[in-house]
């Protein structure tokens, strides 16, 4: 299945010159419409009585269509393609972040506090009582972004270089939404012992762990791993950071059609890490029929050879997802593109959620079942109802460095959870707006607050 929506993954510059004269720009922006471009902004680069010069941005939905658009404009009549770019591979051109000093080294006294001979004092004091390193350095800020490539998006596994500019990505949203600062760390090993042993190695320098696009199963044991045997927060985002926010969007979701979770039968397809930890964290919350599909249909207790992760959910009916989901309240999809039909959608209970978080291309596209759901989210920027993770990591992270936690326990999950789904007021809850923006300045500092609550409710609040 291929979504042919303009998007800004596709972004592309055309810069261009051409006489000017009436219906010449008009002639280009036809040219970019006909084939399904979406234009964005305009630029004049220069203009005289003879010329113009425009960059003109343009949104399509593949690489081919992007050459599509491109050849469509160099067929305008007296119209020359000077260059063309592409602009999601130009902001990632030379890296996304960088490391910056805090304050500035113009005179020998500062490099002498700085660095030796008085950088050897506050090593002495760190020494002396090793509690010191969260106020003398970046470790009470400092959050690592941890993978070994194996699980890149939904692209597979890609090896830990494909993955850093994922992990860069990672590190700009700590900073830009919770003012944490964070740093990529790609290991070139996909053994979960050795994944373990070099993150405890390094764990000094950080005052939490944020795991990421590691494949299931490896994923739960190097967390249950990381989370006994260090003493700062071990979060893996795939799992915990998805199935927070996939929580709070169902609580207002729920509210909206007026079910309760404890009544309501759900259906989840993917079985992996993001599948597994959004079933345990409602099952947390109360939900009491979960129902989890994989490829080969319901994780039915008939089933030979289950993982320890699937038994746990493995329920006595058998059969496939469209079975499954036939008079189902809700749908949560974490797993491939198209798999969900509009018939299945219309064989759900009455007013029924839908929750499509496969990227970027949902189970269903939303626009097949519009007057069949009560409720539909997905997990693109393009559609109402973002399902995205950035609603949860910063906040936790903020929250659980600032109280120093331990551990990240599932209370405090939980409150983060609720805490998202606060933030829409009952006025303001409808059937496209069950969850706040990414970009709503409210969000992280109410996380962090829940957290630090629930933190210090478990006793695992050190500060």
């Amino acid at each position: 299945m291929v979504d042919l929506t303009p998007n800004p993954s596709f972004s592309l510059t055309i810069c261009l010159t051409y006489p000017n004269r009436a219906g010449m720009l008009a002639s280009v922006t036809q040219a970019i419409a006909s084939v399904g471009g979406q234009l964005g902004e305009i630029m004049v680069v220069e203009k005289t009585r003879k010329i113009a010069t425009r960059e003109i941005t343009v949104d399509a939905a593949s690489t081919e269509h992007a050459e599509q658009i491109v050849q469509a404009v160099s067929e305008v009549p007296d119209v020359q393609i000077l260059n063309v770019y592409d602009r999601t591979f130009n902001l990632h051109r030379g890296g996304k972040i960088s490391v910056n000093s805090k304050i500035p080294l113009k005179h020998q006294s500062e490099l002498a506090m700085a660095y030796t001979p008085g950088v050897g004092r506050i090593c002495k004091a760190i020494a002396s009582d090793p509690e010191q390193v969260y106020s003398f350095t970046i470790k009470s800020n400092m959050v690592a972004v941890v993978t070994d490539g194996s699980a890149v998006l939904g692209l597979g596994n890609l090896g830990p270089e494909a993955a850093l500019p994922v992990m860069e990505g990672k590190a700009m949203l700590f900073k830009e939404f919770a003012g944490i600062d964070a740093f990529p760390i790609c290991l070139a090993t996909q053994d979960t012992d050795q994944i373990v042993e070099t993150v405890k190695t390094i764990a000094p320098v950080f005052g939490g762990i944020n795991l990421e696009d590691i494949s299931a199963p490896r994923c739960f044991d190097i967390e249950a791993r990381l989370r006994q045997e260090l003493d700062i927060p071990v979060f893996h985002d795939d799992q915990n950071g998805t199935a927070i926010v996939t929580l709070a969007a169902l609580t207002n979701a729920l509210k909206l059609v007026k079910k309760s979770l404890e009544d309501v039968r759900i259906v989840i397809n993917g079985a992996g890490a993001a599948g597994m930890a959004v079933a345990r964290l409602l099952r947390k919350a109360g939900a009491g029929a979960i129902w989890i599909c994989d490829s080969q249909g319901i994780i039915s207790t008939k089933r030979p050879n289950l993982t320890e992760q699937k038994q746990e959910f493995a329920v006595d009916a058998s059969g496939t997802l469209a079975g499954a989901i036939g008079n189902a309240d809700v749908f949560i999809g974490v797993s491939v593109p198209g798999v969900l039909t509009p018939d299945m959608v219309r064989s759900m209970a009455n007013k029924p959620i839908v929750m499509a978080m496969a990227n970027p291309i949902p189970e269903i596209q939303p626009e097949l079942v519009v007057d069949d759901v009560a409720v539909m989210a997905t997990g693109r920027s393009d559609y109402p109802n973002q399902i995205n993770n950035v609603l949860a990591f910063p906040g936790v992270f903020r929250g659980a460095i600032d109280c120093r936690a331990s551990s990240i326990t599932v209370n405090m999950c939980l409150e983060a959870a609720f805490a998202i789904a606060s933030l829409i007021n009952p006025s303001d809850l409808d059937r496209e707006h069950i969850i706040p923006s990414a970009f709503d300045e409210r969000v992280a500092p109410a996380v962090a607050a829940a957290v630090q609550r629930a933190a210090r409710q478990d006793g695992v609040a050190c500060h």
